[in-house]
């Protein structure tokens, strides 16, 4: 049996059964079907295994006679496209004499294992450095430390889908026919082809998508609303309020991938939690610190935690203490 499935690629087979094949697939489907009785036969047991989702009983008569119904008006759909199904139609009458004999054979079995599984990802996963690499067609991908990205060998079907926890920069390969999603534990990005960033924080349920170029749709993964962001602008869902909103911003904030520290007007909160994940330090902040003040300007990460501090101090008026992995931050006395 199986000698005679590899005759058709499977993959036809089950694009048929989903009702996604083209004209060409169609005529192959066509031609497998009329070299003899026992394709079509096993053409109606796989309508059957995908139609009522079992892999056990196949003689049940009712069930049969829905699957054959099925089956027959795809066909006499197919007719419209100038198909020969007449031949075919007889064929699966014949094979509903014998498909109570005949369970699940080598091709059934395949066929299940191969559409119904999951299918198996890939894993990159970030420690301590920024790691850039390129997707199967051929998107860039630079990902922060500590960030997990998962995405499949190739990217079959009519989309593109990966999985972030954490934070990533995308360039995004343009195929209109093929659209781009980023899947984050609490949003979705959606693209066709662009250059964004998304960061996802997991255990606070909140995420950032901003847009460099192009155009992208973000919605929320539990019913916080869908937004279109145009370039230089921000979507942030916030894991207290689950409210999605939108925000103008500095693109040149997303340089990290660059290993620039590039700041637009940041408080001491936000240059200390990028400290820490930058530097795998611990940053604490005095009580009598003014966490207001802000700084604006570019760092290069190369630089250490206290190269980046000194240049920090010339417009903040802060003193620090390292001590071992802690960093210890009060005002100027």
């Amino acid at each position: 049996m199986k000698e005679r499935m590899n005759k058709l690629n499977e993959e036809i087979l089950a694009k048929f059964l989903m009702g996604e094949c083209t004209e060409d697939e169609l005529r192959e489907v066509n031609a497998w079907l009329e070299e003899s009785g026992e394709n079509a036969r096993e053409l109606f047991r796989l309508e059957e295994i995908y139609h009522l989702g079992r892999l056990g009983d196949t003689s049940n008569t009712q069930d049969i006679e829905k699957a054959e119904k099925r089956l027959f008006k795809r066909l006499e759909q197919e007719k419209t496209k100038q198909y020969k199904v007449r031949r075919m139609v007889g064929w699966i009458r014949y094979a509903a004499v014998f498909v109570g004999f005949f369970l699940l054979g080598t091709f059934g079995y395949l066929f299940y294992q191969t559409y119904s599984q999951p299918e198996t990802l890939l894993a990159v996963t970030t420690h301590d450095k920024i790691k850039e690499l390129k997707l199967p067609d051929g998107t860039k991908v630079w990902l922060n430390k500590n960030t997990t990205l998962k995405y499949p060998h190739e990217f079959a079907g009519k989309g593109r889908k990966v999985y972030l926890e954490g934070e990533g920069y995308f360039e995004v390969m343009r195929n209109p026919e093929k659209p781009f999603v980023v899947q984050s534990e609490v949003m979705q990005v959606r693209v066709l082809g662009t250059v964004f960033n998304l960061k996802s924080d997991k255990a606070k349920m909140s995420a950032v998508a901003t847009l460099l170029k192009g155009e992208v749709e973000v919605k929320g993964n539990h019913g916080e609303g869908m937004i279109i962001l145009a370039p230089g602008q921000k979507a942030e869902l916030n894991g207290m309020t689950r409210r999605l909103v939108v925000k103008q911003v500095d693109t040149g904030i997303e340089n990290w991938h660059n290993n620039e520290f590039v700041f637009e007007k940041a408080d001491l909160y936000t240059i200390a939690r990028t400290l820490e994940n930058s530097y795998g330090v611990r940053v604490i902040l005095a009580p009598n610190i003014d966490v207001s003040k802000t700084y604006s300007g570019t760092l290069k990460k190369k630089e250490s935690v206290g190269a980046v501090l000194n240049l920090i101090k010339n417009a903040i008026p802060l003193e620090y203490k390292i001590v071992g992995n802690s960093v210890f931050l009060s005002s100027m006395k």
